[in-house]
């Protein structure tokens, strides 16, 4: 029994073995095949972190009530009994408040305006505007303005006209649009500002008698086109031209043209603006006033180039530019090359309510005859023609808003320019047949003058009703050949508004304030020949101006104007004293064809 048993467990201790020995080898096998199979690679598994919210523990136990007494919640039960009730009253549906709207005022195309005054002044205009097709249009403005004279002390005839006729025609096409325009003036004037102390200086034989029958009378006529042409999304930008003639009726005459291209392209994200000039005057004078009555001529060409970079920073705006001219004079056989500067800057300090800039420009200012006959109507028509070189113009200032309803402007400069145009009273040593040698006309000087300036404006727009504007401006001159800068005064100032009383009425006035100027003033004894010239001071004046209108519909009002209500008998120029008081009235009708 006992080796039975012993014998069996031998068997299965052979078993436990064998079975042992087999699992080993097989083991053996895997590792081995694994070994041969596995490479060398490194993996790197990466994922990215994707945070997720636990769920918020709740408590799911309900509370117990520890409470000593508890109430049975008592059952109710009820019934509802509807009952009608008569009733006549009916919600209304909500309607929005209406905003009272002002009438529109139609717009008419065409207007006719005639007016008649004191002195046997005469006011005429008319203005029409056809529209020929949805991208076309043409216009036509007539203008004239006279007055037959009648101031006081006058020894000859003070009449004068205007007369001008501008006839224009535009398209506006998806990519460009352009304007050109022909425009005709006619204007007569008269030498009237003759000193009475001329009248007993004694005269060749020919001498003229001085008064209303001695013919003073010049005229101007003026014949010019314009056009300007404008692109969209191009590299030419924009382009103006003009072509004008200017003569008077002591045979003088010029012609000027002028030629001005613009383009524009972008370099670094930022706009290179590119303008061009050419600009050409020439022009002759029958006479010659200070020798005999012989021919003058000029003749100039201006050509210059102004490149410039806008930079645009956030509340920063900077224009970095440079012009350069080359001025070509052939009746004097001479050639000038100029470069100014051409730098703006502004900075808004506090949005709208508080702008700062600055800035430093010159420019080659080429004078015309036209330019000092628009200026100063009685010069003589011999003149010296030259350009001006503005050298520089440093200026520093402040703009803004004060409030929603007032902005203002304050500037301060400092200029230097190079032959720059004064306008100096002529000599009379005796009477003269020439009806401007006989004290009563103006020359050209040129000098180098250096300017220190200020100015200051108040624009009021309370509402559209009523707008004012208020401005002054003082300049301090220092000359270098001249003894005074002539005819320039040191304080200016104006005063506009108008007022809009009701739909029917309204009304404006216009104030002009300008300080003292100097002159030269010759004397007229030839026989003093150790009589050295004076300088004269022309007084400071104000010129204040009202009008007054009734709107009778949209198409009649009637509108009455008064001119110089203080009666003042200034002289604007020397010699030369305006008319008084002076009352116009008249209507205009608009109207549609």
């Amino acid at each position: 029994m006992i080796f039975h048993h012993i014998k069996k467990y031998r068997t299965l201790f052979f078993l436990t073995f064998l079975g042992g020995i087999c699992q080993v080898q097989a083991q053996e096998k895997e590792e081995k095949k694994e070994k041969e199979n596995l490479g060398t690679e490194v993996v790197n598994v990466v994922k990215p972190y994707t945070p997720t919210i636990s769920d918020a523990f709740k408590v799911k136990a309900t509370p117990k009530l520890n409470d000593s007494v508890n109430t049975t919640k008592k059952k109710v039960t009820y019934s509802i009994f509807s009952v009608p009730v008569a009733s006549t009253f009916t919600p209304a549906k909500g309607k929005a408040a209406a905003v009272k709207k002002a009438p529109k005022l139609k717009l008419y195309d065409n207007y006719a305006t005639l007016g008649f005054g004191s002195f046997t002044s005469v006011l005429a205009e008319f203005y029409s505007n056809i529209q020929i097709s949805r991208t076309e249009d043409f216009g036509v403005f007539l203008n004239h303005n006279s007055s037959q004279g009648g101031i006081d002390n006058v020894l000859v005839d003070d009449f004068f006209y205007d007369t001008r006729l501008n006839l224009n025609y535009g398209a506006r096409e998806r990519d460009l649009s352009w304007r050109a325009d022909l425009d005709v003036r006619h204007q007569v004037f008269n030498w009237y500002g003759i000193a009475p102390s001329i009248i007993g200086i004694p005269g060749p034989a020919d001498a003229p008698i001085l008064n209303e029958d001695f013919d003073v009378t010049h005229s101007y006529f003026t014949a010019g086109v314009n056009g300007n042409l404008q692109f969209k999304d191009a590299i030419f930008k924009e382009g103006k031209a003009t072509i004008r003639y200017f003569g008077d009726s002591e045979s003088s005459s010029e012609l000027r043209a002028i030629v001005q291209p613009t383009i524009e392209f972008p370099i670094a994200g930022e706009n290179i603006t590119t303008a061009f000039t050419v600009d050409y005057v020439g022009g002759s004078f029958a006479n010659d006033f200070n020798a005999t009555l012989e021919e003058s001529n000029h003749s100039i060409l201006n050509v210059g180039i102004n490149p410039s970079l806008v930079i645009l920073r956030d509340d920063l705006t900077v224009n970095l530019g440079v012009a350069g001219f080359v001025s070509l004079d052939s009746e004097n056989s001479a050639t000038d090359i100029f470069v100014y500067p051409k730098i703006t800057a502004s900075y808004r300090v506090v949005g709208d309510y508080f702008i700062a800039y600055a800035g430093l420009e010159g420019n080659l200012k080429q004078n015309s005859y036209y330019d000092f006959a628009n200026e100063n109507p009685f010069i003589a028509p011999s003149l010296a023609i030259t350009p001006t070189d503005q050298q520089y113009d440093g200026y520093l200032g402040m703009k803004g808003k004060l409030s929603n309803s007032v902005s203002y402007n304050l500037r301060a400069n400092y200029a230097s320019e190079s032959n720059k145009a004064l306008f100096l009273f002529n000599p009379a040593l005796v009477p003269s047949q020439v009806a401007f040698l006989n004290g009563n006309s103006f020359s050209v000087v040129y000098d180098d003058v250096e300017t220190l300036g200020i100015f200051g404006e108040l624009n009021f727009d309370v509402n559209s009703n009523f707008k004012m504007k208020v401005n002054a401006q003082y300049n301090s001159y220092t000359t270098d050949g001249q003894m005074e800068a002539w005819n320039l005064p040191e304080l200016k100032a104006s005063l506009f508004a108008d007022y809009q009383i009701t739909r029917e009425w309204f009304a404006g006035v216009n104030l002009f304030f300008v300080g003292e100027r100097q002159d030269l003033l010759f004397a007229n004894n030839p026989l003093d020949i150790l009589a050295q010239p004076q300088i004269t001071t022309l007084e400071s004046y104000i010129d204040v101006n009202a009008h007054v209108g009734y709107r009778f519909n949209d198409r009649l009002s009637a509108f009455g104007r008064v001119n110089n209500i203080l009666n003042s008998d200034y002289q604007k120029w020397l010699n030369y004293e305006v008319q008084g008081l002076q009352g116009m009235i008249g209507a205009t009708y608009k109207f549609d064809f």
